[in-house]
């Protein structure tokens, strides 16, 4: 995902920033809003900024990347 994109995207609920999470092999997958503890998937290099698409951080983390919460 490009770089640049990031500091012009902003969360679709609370327009707070979105800082970049990456997969387990380091990868872009999702975005998250540290505001609203969601993280927002991307999908094929494409950030799924939907409110309905938001992952719950405690989900996300539990089943995207295999951690415990």
């Amino acid at each position: 995902m490009d770089t640049e994109l990031l500091h012009i995207l902003a969360c679709p609920k609370c327009r707070g920033t979105l800082s970049l999470v990456p997969d387990s092999a380091g990868e872009p997958a999702g975005l998250d809003c540290a505001a609203c503890a969601v993280v927002y998937p991307i999908d094929e290099g494409i950030p799924v900024l939907l409110t309905e698409s938001a992952i719950p951080h405690a989900e996300w983390y539990k089943t995207k990347l295999g951690l415990r919460t």
